[in-house]
């Protein structure tokens, strides 16, 4: 069983910068594939951004690719998600997720967050 509790959500202008962490419990963290989701009021969730094992593989959705970055710290059972030039289109739930491999796909990861909120102004 492993358990992950994500943080750092909140409010931010347009433009400004916001960076997400994500804590997960166990001794084989470093083991697992790690990814970010969201989900908008309304829309389904979607792909944001995944992490290999090893960290040295990262993937981006196209709509964040420039502008949000994942990196892990295996030694803090940690994954963060760096967002920079934050647009309201970015406003959603953000989940992290940990699984066998990185994937876009939901249903290759077995353990989620509780999410955390993510409000972009205008």
């Amino acid at each position: 069983q492993v358990q992950m509790v994500e943080s750092g959500g909140g409010l931010v202008q347009a433009g400004g910068s916001l960076r997400l962490s994500c804590t997960a419990s166990g001794r084989t963290f470093s083991m697992y594939a790690m990814a970010w989701f969201r989900q908008a009021p309304g829309k389904e969730r979607e792909f944001v951004s995944a992490i290999d094992w090893s960290g040295l593989s990262t993937y981006y959705a196209d709509s964040v690719k420039g502008r949000f970055a994942i990196s892990r710290d295996n030694a803090k059972n940690t994954v963060y998600l760096q967002m920079n030039s934050l647009k309201p289109e970015d406003t959603a739930v953000y989940y992290c997720a940990a699984g066998r491999v990185a994937s876009r796909a939901q249903g290759a990861y077995d353990y989620w967050g509780q999410g955390t909120q993510v409000t972009v102004s205008s």
